[in-house]
């Protein structure tokens, strides 16, 4: 019998996550070996966003994308090399298609680092067949449920279906003092707001977050980096069981908050 995983919204940060010690890391680096073991991820990133329809990887071996700039070498020199997964993402078209989505299929896309990074931590061997789909640039957190939704089958298939984005990012407010600065309070009000709104059920206030939640544009200048966390609520069928896995800050304005969703 096939094990159920939950669906996963990952707070991926800076790059340097992958080479930085932080409780974040620290996290991810657990967190591989406390799930059952996917048969196949799907990732949706705040780092792959299509016009109007979304996009589906089809690539065999999805190659590093170092989609950044100005990073140490040794960041440049990580190599990601899980195999790709055509075969499940031909079922993601499939039901994206049965849910009312036209669905763009992309031979070579390879995996950004809002996919790698935080997989590298969790499975570092790179052994577990991975596609990234594409979120929307434009459309609402409804539609990103809606796209959650369609493809949460893949979960009764044993496949780990990941948002990975970020719970706050305004880059414009990075603190100089470093990965441990003190996080002000429009930060913290935000990632409390979102935690009682999961916590309570109350899926409609989240999905109007930016006219809701506490300082919403300033911790999100463009929503990209929270559209995840819907998709992640979406692929588990809402708010019936979730659980904060993790809750920290890096930079002073990230919040690197990870959910559960089942």
């Amino acid at each position: 019998m096939t094990t159920l995983l939950p669906s996963l919204f990952i707070s991926h940060g800076s790059p340097m996550l992958a080479l930085s010690d932080s409780p974040a890391r620290r996290f991810l680096l657990a967190l591989g070996g406390q799930l059952p073991r996917p048969t196949a991820i799907v990732v949706f990133s705040a780092h792959w966003e299509t016009i109007g329809t979304p996009a589906v990887s089809f690539a065999e071996q999805p190659e590093t994308i170092h989609d950044f700039g100005g990073f140490p070498d040794a960041l440049f020199a990580i190599q990601y090399p899980a195999p790709g997964a055509p075969d499940i993402a031909a079922r993601a078209v499939n039901l994206l298609e049965q849910a009312g989505f036209s669905v763009k299929r992309s031979a070579l896309r390879g995996l950004d680092h809002g996919a790698w990074v935080p997989l590298s931590l969790m499975y570092p061997n790179a052994d577990i067949p991975t596609v990234q789909i594409s979120i929307l640039r434009g459309a609402s957190p409804a539609e990103h449920l809606k796209l959650g939704q369609a493809v949460s089958k893949l979960r009764e298939e044993g496949v780990l279906i990941i948002g990975s984005g970020s719970l706050t990012h305004n880059l414009y407010e990075l603190r100089r003092e470093g990965i441990d600065a003190e996080v002000p309070g429009w930060v913290s009000e935000f990632d409390q707001w979102i935690k009682a709104r999961i916590d309570h059920n109350q899926l409609d206030m989240l999905l109007d977050y930016r006219a809701q939640a506490p300082s919403a544009e300033r911790n999100h200048p463009t929503d990209e980096h929270l559209l995840p966390l819907f998709v992640a609520m979406g692929a588990a069928g809402g708010l019936v069981r979730s659980e904060r896995l993790h809750a920290s800050h890096e930079y002073g304005v990230l919040a690197m908050d990870a959910y559960a969703f089942s």
